[in-house]
């Protein structure tokens, strides 16, 4: 099983980071905490910690492996305790996993059930079974430091930060979370750094009101 991959981004999709390895491109599946911060590096080298498993359905013969990439071990170890949950598979779980690990980690650790049907295809009854499951287990990833989580992959920290900070700035004023992840991609695509969040904004109204 493959465990840790290093190489450069090639592209960044939806679900998933294109990671050029040597003379082959792999494709890594990621949940969106962590794509948010990698959009910004295309064309840089990264290091994924991944799990893996098979996808398909096995009475008709076509299962297809699957690679899933974290910034941290810390990460990839919070989303395989997530996955012992009743009825919580790995995909369900990574299109959970849109808001940082430790925000989740805090709100099972205070037995915050309705702030958890926040997360995708997290309802009610999912939402109780999370907390009854995970509570005592999730109390150093609560604890965790707030830092990007891209940061074990030797990424630039200020701009993982920036980037999130950006995102929830976008949901603060009203934009829904792929309307805001469009902008966001839209500004990074032409290979610009960005300091701060204000700049990220900028650059996002002055190119919507030029267009």
């Amino acid at each position: 099983m493959i465990t840790k991959i290093t190489g450069m981004v090639n592209r960044v999709l939806d679900e998933e980071v294109r990671l050029q390895v040597g003379a082959l491109e792999h494709q890594v599946l990621v949940p969106e905490f962590v794509r948010r911060v990698v959009q910004g590096f295309v064309g840089q080298e990264i290091t994924f910690h991944t799990t893996e498993y098979m996808e398909g359905n096995p009475m008709q013969g076509r299962m297809t492996p699957r690679l899933i990439g974290f910034g941290a071990e810390a990460e990839l170890e919070f989303f395989e305790l997530f996955c012992t949950v009743d009825k919580v598979g790995a995909r369900k779980a990574m299109k959970a996993l849109v808001r940082p690990i430790r925000e989740i980690a805090d709100a099972i650790h205070r037995q915050d059930a309705k702030w958890l049907t926040t997360l995708p295809g997290i309802g009610p009854a999912t939402a109780e079974q999370i907390v009854a499951t995970l509570r005592r287990k999730v109390t150093k990833f609560a604890l965790m430091a707030s830092k990007p989580e891209a940061a074990e992959a030797g990424q630039t920290p200020v701009e993982g930060r920036v980037l999130e900070e950006a995102y929830q700035a976008l949901l603060t004023v009203g934009h829904g979370p792929h309307e805001a992840r469009e902008r966001l991609d839209r500004v990074l695509a032409k290979g610009k750094k960005f300091a701060s969040v204000e700049e990220i904004l900028v650059a996002i109204y002055e190119r919507e009101k030029a267009g």
